[in-house]
């Protein structure tokens, strides 16, 4: 009897530790995101000269969050007016309508055919998962994405996630801190007939290094000869150069040579609506009733995901893009921001030369856009952080918006020393 007892209270006892395991007690710890990490030991930092270079926000002179004049008017004539109704699943069709005049220009074959399938999105991010999920179900072909190598950290899980067997083609040349344009090419023309490519449509994230048009022509002919699909990530557009037509002269190019590309959009930089998740994706169809097609299947895709976009982001975006006063103040602030990371692309540079940095750092004025990979490499980024209170991802990309008047000094005195190792 008393062996008997003692097995109950065996079996109890097991029985009530089992139920004391937690359903998620497998679950593993998911690997440290390096953007949200470099920010996190920044705030941790206490040393009053820190700077943070990971973060991918445009910051004003003095290193503040900068909301557009033209995005303030918009919401002003916005308060009070409108209703908080639920948009269709496409979105807000005057913004769509204008995103993709925006993009693809006023004078677009297709969207004067009215062949273009449009959508509003989450932002560049929910764009390319909206065009992953539509690709996977709908591209005839098989389901491989080629990406350049380096690519955004998002893009390789995003196309995951949808089904794609991601793959890489040449981009960055560690050596000359440019564009590998030879091994580009030559990827490219090994890669299997009617595999999707994906293109950075100006300001390449991480590395800020673009074609040159004439390279992006070259481009478009490789994909055209090997039957390629151009898949397009243009999240930069204005925000690059300052000039929103310069800045779409590869995705306008592609269209003008037949391709049927696929394009994602974000008003996140250009209009710094960060927080406010403003995006389009869009397609090209051959006709307005391939066109319909594509949009019913592209509500399908969607309206499981979110059931339909956000609404006052759209508002702000279609204020400014579809009033003219507006439209071309919003056009003088972004080329004001385009310009001043430009300026701090020049200073930098000068204060490394000037600094008798070893090393050609002329790629800091040839990279475009909110982001410049230095060619710093991980022990002189960790020495940067922990001596000189800069952070920076390992990889030694730095985003150009976070230096000012107040800091490029300093910051190119701590890379010039990190160089030479005297941190």
């Amino acid at each position: 009897m008393l062996a008997v007892a003692r097995r109950q209270v065996t079996v109890q006892r097991t029985l009530a530790s089992a139920l004391r395991l937690s359903t998620w007690s497998t679950v593993p710890a998911g690997p440290p995101d390096p953007i949200l990490g470099v920010t996190e030991a920044f705030k941790a930092d206490k040393d009053p000269r820190k700077i943070n270079l990971g973060v991918g926000a445009y910051r004003d002179e003095h290193g503040k969050p900068y909301v557009l004049p033209s995005v303030k008017e918009a919401e002003k004539r916005l308060a009070g007016a409108l209703d908080k109704e639920y948009l269709p699943i496409t979105g807000d069709a005057s913004f769509t309508k204008l995103a993709a005049k925006l993009a693809y220009g006023p004078d677009s074959t297709p969207l004067a055919e009215n062949r273009v399938a449009v959508t509003q999105s989450i932002s560049g991010t929910g764009a390319l998962r909206i065009g992953g999920a539509f690709m996977a179900r709908h591209y005839p072909h098989a389901k491989v994405i080629y990406l350049p190598v380096p690519s955004w950290g998002n893009h390789t899980p995003i196309f995951r996630d949808s089904g794609f067997e991601v793959r890489g083609y040449r981009y960055f040349d560690k050596k000359t801190v440019g564009l590998d344009f030879a091994g580009l090419k030559e990827d490219l023309q090994n890669a299997p007939k009617n595999a999707v490519v994906l293109l950075h449509a100006c300001a390449h994230n991480p590395t800020g290094v673009d074609p040159t048009p004439e390279q992006w022509k070259e481009i478009s002919d490789i994909i055209k000869e090997r039957s390629l699909f151009p898949f397009f990530d243009m999240a930069y557009q204005g925000f690059a150069s300052g000039d929103t037509t310069r800045d779409a002269f590869a995705v306008r190019h592609f269209v003008s040579e037949g391709h049927q590309t696929a394009l994602c959009q974000s008003f996140a930089k250009n209009m710094g609506l960060y927080g406010e998740r403003v995006g389009a994706f869009s397609l090209i169809a051959a006709d307005p009733d391939e066109k319909a097609r594509v949009d019913s299947q592209l509500k399908i895709v969607i309206r499981p995901m979110y059931s339909n976009p956000p609404l006052h982001g759209a508002r702000i975006a279609a204020t400014i893009l579809g009033d003219a006063g507006l439209y071309k103040q919003w056009e003088g602030e972004v080329k004001g921001m385009a310009d001043r990371i430009i300026s701090m692309r020049d200073k930098l540079y000068d204060g490394l030369v000037a600094l008798n940095t070893p090393g050609d750092w002329n790629h800091i004025k040839r990279q475009i856009g909110m982001f410049s990979f230095t060619g710093l490499t991980q022990p002189q980024t960790k020495a940067l952080a922990e001596k000189a209170h800069i952070y920076m991802t390992a990889d030694g990309r730095i985003s150009m918006a976070g230096l000012n008047s107040g800091n490029i000094e300093y910051f190119a005195e701590s890379v010039s020393k990190a160089v030479k190792g005297d941190l």
